[in-house]
């Protein structure tokens, strides 16, 4: 295929993520895919580090556009957002409070990572 030329190593989130926008193809969804894990891979991510990283982060920026671009590229990407998953409509008060208790969620793992490097 090659439609898509392999993503520079200082290439900013937008140059990276960009291109998704415009994807309606499942082929192209499929290799633009691979040439996102082969940019993470490339920092000493395993491919299923990179997977699992490229699924979150492309879930997450559909999440900036409308909803009708989310769902489509949730859809080619087989991805969804990390915190809301598959709803994209909500209201802006059910957002933020996802979004909080997410923070909190990663706040309470990394306290009691840094408890368990103390124990070591």
């Amino acid at each position: 295929m090659a439609y898509y030329r392999p993503i520079k190593a200082n290439a900013t989130i937008g140059e990276k993520y960009n291109p998704i926008l415009d994807i309606s193809r499942q082929d192209y969804a499929d290799e633009y895919f691979e040439r996102c894990v082969q940019h993470t891979m490339s920092y000493g991510k395993t491919r299923e580090e990179a997977e699992k990283i490229e699924r979150q982060n492309i879930g997450y920026y559909a999440g900036y556009f409308s909803s009708e671009v989310a769902e489509r590229v949730n859809r080619l990407f087989r991805t969804s957002h990390p915190i809301f998953g598959g709803n994209m409509d909500m209201a802006p008060e059910r957002a933020f409070a996802l979004g909080r208790e997410a923070g909190r969620l990663v706040k309470r793992r990394q306290e009691s990572q840094m408890d368990n490097d103390k124990n070591i």
